[in-house]
């Protein structure tokens, strides 16, 4: 009887914990960041990345090496640790890294975004949009088209 009260008790407290720190989460998240949208595409030889707002680039394209991460903030292509220091109060201000693994693409947002890491599977010229809030939808912000 007394393990089963003691159980209750401290999967209350559990919840507890869970729910509130859930709600302070998404308390920040929308005051916090400043919206950005970019579509990544997975080509042979590498990456495209494609911004359509909140960027200073529209679009770039590099090879990545497997394991091998790429800054990218609201400037292009970084190094971490060198990121410009002036800041433009039009822009999105973010960064985080893209890396090629066996099952796919790996993102660790770094700041200004509400996701940490990101994680998908996508084949030869896929595409997945991302903004500050993790993966967006694939149809609704869809801008680049392959001729």
């Amino acid at each position: 009887m007394k393990f089963k009260r003691l159980f209750i008790y401290a999967l209350i407290a559990v919840f507890g914990i869970l729910g509130t720190s859930e709600i302070k989460a998404q308390k920040n998240n929308a005051a916090d960041f400043k919206d950005f949208l970019v579509t990544i595409e997975k080509t042979k030889d590498g990456v495209k990345l494609y911004n359509s707002k909140g960027s200073a680039w529209t679009e770039l394209s590099f090879k990545l090496k497997p394991y091998a991460p790429q800054a990218i903030d609201q400037y292009g292509m970084t190094d971490l640790g060198q990121q410009n220091i002036e800041k433009d109060p039009e822009l999105a201000d973010f960064l985080f890294t893209i890396m090629k693994t066996e099952k796919g693409i790996l993102l660790k947002g770094l700041e200004g975004t509400a996701w940490t890491e990101l994680s998908f599977s996508m084949k030869e010229y896929g595409r997945q949009n991302i903004d500050q809030f993790g993966m967006a939808e694939q149809n609704t912000h869809s801008f680049c088209l392959r001729i």
